[in-house]
């Protein structure tokens, strides 16, 4: 079967990438940053484009049939690490409202921009799907 994109009505309309990529059972999450509806980056610090961005994530891994648990690996990119370590704590909780204790394996990494200059944050991330569950794209 070949990989097939993810799209999902909710977010913004992707041009020239994919917000996820499926493979078999393993769906591959585009990076997301703190894009709205709207294509704007939303305001409010780390806190918020975190629990923008992360969601904008989640909506993807759900729209294949997919759920937290089935995330496998999450790479985060930011352009101010202290600022996230300050915040750490309130991240956290944004994870366990959206996430649960659903832990995967994770990086953090320091960039010096992101695609949007407003952006302060980029998360991507791998997902296995189970079969029962998986959504296939038309």
């Amino acid at each position: 079967m070949r990989p097939a994109a993810v799209n999902p009505a909710s977010l913004p309309a992707p041009s020239g990438y994919s917000h996820g990529t499926l493979s078999g059972n393993t769906l591959y999450l585009g990076g997301q940053t703190a894009l709205d509806a709207q294509m704007r980056i939303v305001p409010g610090g780390i806190v918020e484009q975190f629990r923008q961005a992360f969601g904008n994530v989640l909506t993807t891994l759900r729209a294949a049939g997919g759920e937290p648990e089935d995330l496998v690996s999450i790479t985060i990119y930011l352009t101010d690490i202290p600022d996230y370590q300050a915040h750490g704590k309130e991240i956290g909780k944004v994870w366990r409202e959206l996430a649960g204790a659903v832990y995967p394996s994770m990086a953090g990494i320091g960039c010096t921009a992101l695609w949007q200059p407003e952006a302060l944050i980029e998360i991507l991330g791998v997902a296995v799907i189970p079969d029962e569950r998986l959504v296939r794209p038309h």
